[in-house]
């Protein structure tokens, strides 16, 4: 990921205040530094879709999250930002489909007004695997490929998109060296 992208994950991390990085519990991740097949439940979420280069697009998508994402009445953070990228495999980087999103409390049933690409989804999840890439954002490649090889090995094979969950960013931490970065992909049992 590049500069543009930390920098809108810090300015909302930054929004969140300090008391956001006080309250995550970051010793549940520790065990993420190896990867594993976990279930989880899926989760209700406020999405901000944005089509072409990460680069150009995550900074003003995860603007806009934020904003809505504190507009709603009765915000509390439940989870850290998330991005989903819907078709990296197929398509160069300038039409790659991005969902950028907040996890929200079920009680939120309205995104608000006025804001362009926003809406309310259920993010499905399941049998996952997942790993905790520590390090910045453009360095991911290694510790993808280090949960592809783990997929594999496991008898699994990758059934969605690839999920980034972005738990210490630049607000948290001083140096990129330190980002915690959860790479995510839902799984489901090869077929014999």
């Amino acid at each position: 990921m590049n500069g543009r992208i930390m920098a809108a994950i810090g300015l909302g991390l930054l929004v969140l205040g300090g008391a956001t990085a006080a309250a995550q519990d970051f010793g549940r991740y520790e065990a993420l530094k190896n990867p594993r097949i976990a279930t989880l439940p899926d989760q209700k979420m406020l999405v901000v879709e944005a089509k072409g280069d990460p680069a150009a697009t995550s900074g003003e998508a995860f603007g806009l999250l934020f904003k809505a994402f504190f507009s709603l009445p009765g915000t509390r953070m439940i989870g850290a930002p998330r991005a989903r990228w819907l078709n990296t495999e197929t398509e160069s980087k300038e039409h790659w489909v991005g969902l950028f999103a907040m996890p929200i409390p079920d009680s939120v049933i309205v995104p608000p007004s006025g804001m362009p690409n926003l809406r309310i989804e259920g993010w499905t999840y399941g049998e996952v695997a997942e790993i905790l890439h520590v390090g910045p954002y453009g360095e991911e490649t290694p510790t993808i490929e280090k949960l592809m090889k783990f997929i594999a090995e496991k008898g699994y094979v990758v059934a969605g998109p690839h999920e980034e969950e972005y738990v210490k960013g630049p607000t948290q931490v001083s140096s990129p060296a330190d980002y915690w970065t959860v790479i995510r992909y839902q799984v489901k049992k090869k077929s014999s």
